[in-house]
């Protein structure tokens, strides 16, 4: 006899009811027959919302994604929208990426939305995530909608929500919505859609994307310096391949090889374990032919176009992949370089981060006189910043998981322009007898060697999400007084919003909104952070370490010194 949980097999029989397809209700029952573990990952917790929208293994049930799931967020969404909307005609932007069902899921929400009365405008095609940004207020939306999970494994698909700014849902958009959506029944769905509500969209917002972006990140190269500039492209089976080769082109940069075994979007992922630039074997196939090429830069990016991943030339002369908060840092400073050169200057400018970002963030913006705001994981917070601050200008902004914002005309990481950036500066720097990567060390020299790392623990299911929850509960309950034999000076703690100075005792109040986060700081410099994914099964460690670069020559062995100190941090936690 199988045993099931009877709160899990409760939630279970509600699916089986008329309300629910029969397909649907096949699954569930092949699950209550034969699969308790399957069945009771599907409906121990509801999906929620977490940095980057709602993301999660597509099937039947409540933690899966499927018409039910994201109808009930979609009819929330509309009842929502209407409470907010009162005499206006309400319209949201709909755009779905290469992941198996999200041409099928987009339809189902713009039949919702319809359904509700609601205009929709709805990508006839699979489109990068940030064109949808760009969007909703290109079309002066009130929403908008995208299907996709980014860079998560094939299993998986997503939903994410832009409100009228063409951010993410943030305070209190957020929580007023779920509050919405919970107190719903999924028979208060309206599956039946009103096509004389639906347009599709294509072509026109494409070009307005395109020329927005090339007019953002036009800076005066000439024609032959573009040319010259050898570049290697992959959209790992992606979006980008919509907009990323055209909008280079128009650019300027026509020496472009694209390769050609990803080029297809394919949900699958098939040459690759995982599509996720942040990984050096996604772009295993790029560097190869970048190498046969003699290629000066290498891009890939993730299947909704909205990271990149970079290798570009090192000391060696072979191809090297930066990380991150490398890229981040040479992006913002060729961008803080343009605007202090530029005629007209405004007089209150910032650049955005995240807290488990590179330190180097606000010593590089302070360098050039520019305020570095800080905000959580996700770039719904840099996109809250603009709005927040109306009076300032802003110039750009990234985090360490490969993301980067150019300006504000999307509201969201954008690796179409971001990529257009980052061939800017590599034709730049070529021009000049410089590679990108020799930029990036002349940065270390002024403002000191920071060097980063991630560490990722999959933890899958039930119990691997009380698992991250104890890792974390003992992280704050039981603090490390120090860690690879350096003194634990400060303790930030986002959920309880306190900041714990070790050395003199005293605990102020962090004025960022609260999050299941812990930062730790210690007497040489290092800053670890601690944090479970907003959008994966995982716990994310942060590992931040610097020290003075006196010469260019010495930069190999600061390396090394620095990779050790990092080694010593992860076996003081244990990872």
């Amino acid at each position: 006899m199988v045993y099931h949980d009877p709160a899990i097999l409760e939630k279970a029989n509600a699916w089986l009811t008329d309300t629910f397809d029969a397909q649907t209700q096949q699954s569930i029952k092949d699950n209550i027959a034969h699969n308790p573990d399957e069945l009771a990952d599907s409906f121990y917790k509801n999906l929620e919302f977490g940095t980057g929208g709602m993301r999660g293994v597509m099937g039947a049930g409540t933690n899966r994604i499927n018409k039910y799931t994201l109808g009930k967020n979609t009819q929330g969404l509309s009842d929502y929208l209407y409470s907010q909307f009162t005499d206006e005609q309400i319209s949201v932007a709909i755009a779905y990426d290469c992941r198996h069902n999200s041409k099928e899921l987009a339809q189902v929400v713009a039949d919702v939305f319809s359904a509700n009365g609601i205009k929709v405008f709805l990508f006839s095609d699979l489109r990068p995530t940030p064109e949808l940004s760009f969007a909703v207020r290109h079309l002066n939306c009130h929403c908008g909608i995208v299907l996709t999970a980014s860079h998560n494994p094939p299993e998986y698909n997503g939903y994410k929500v832009y409100w009228q700014d063409g951010g993410q849902l943030v305070p209190p958009q957020d929580a007023a919505i779920i509050k919405t959506i919970d107190a719903l029944d999924f028979s208060d769905i309206k599956f039946t859609g009103n096509d004389d509500l639906i347009e599709r969209v294509d072509t026109t917002v494409d070009k307005a994307f395109i020329d927005a972006s090339v007019a953002k990140v036009s800076f005066g190269l000439d024609s032959k310096t573009k040319e010259d500039l050898g570049i290697v492209f992959t959209s790992l089976h992606g979006t980008s391949i919509t907009l990323v080769p055209d909008t280079l082109k128009q650019a300027g940069f026509t020496n472009l090889s694209i390769v050609k075994e990803q080029e297809v979007p394919d949900g699958n992922f098939p040459t690759v374990v995982s599509p996720n630039p942040e990984e050096t074997a996604a772009l295993k196939m790029a560097l190869e032919l970048g190498e046969k090429e003699g290629a000066d830069i290498v891009i890939g990016t993730d299947p909704d176009c909205d990271r990149l991943g970079i290798a570009v030339r090192g000391d060696d002369g072979k191809l090297t992949i930066l990380n991150g908060n490398q890229t981040m840092v040479l992006m913002t400073n060729y961008l803080l370089e343009r605007f202090r050169e530029s005629a007209n200057q405004h007089p209150q400018p910032f650049v955005g981060s995240t807290i488990v970002s590179t330190p180097m963030m606000d010593v590089l913006a302070a360098s050039y006189d520019v305020e570095c705001k800080t905000g959580l994981t996700g770039f719904k917070w840099i996109a809250k910043m603009i709005e927040d601050y109306p009076q300032q200008h802003f110039i750009g902004g990234g985090e360490e998981s490969f993301g980067f914002m150019v300006g504000d005309f999307v509201r969201d990481k954008d690796a179409v322009t971001a990529t257009l950036l980052a061939c800017t500066i590599a034709a730049e720097a070529k021009k000049n007898g410089q590679t990108l990567f020799e930029k990036l060390k002349t940065l270390y020299l002024k403002h000191g060697f920071y060097q980063e790392t991630l560490i990722s623990l999959v933890k899958k299911g039930q119990s691997g999400a009380a698992e991250i929850n104890q890792m974390l509960k003992d992280l704050r309950e039981k603090p490390m007084q120090e860690i690879n034999g350096s003194k634990v000076t400060r303790v930030e703690d986002y959920q309880a919003s306190t900041s714990l100075d070790l050395t003199t005792g005293k605990t102020t109040t962090t004025d960022i909104p609260k999050s299941n986060v812990l930062i730790y700081y210690t007497e040489d410099g290092s800053k670890v952070a601690a944090r479970p994914s907003g959008t994966e099964p995982k716990i994310k460690f942060y590992i931040s370490v610097h020290t003075p670069l006196t010469t260019l020559g010495e930069y190999d062995s600061v390396s090394a010194i620095l990779e050790k100190r990092i080694a010593g941090i992860k076996t003081a936690l244990g990872v």
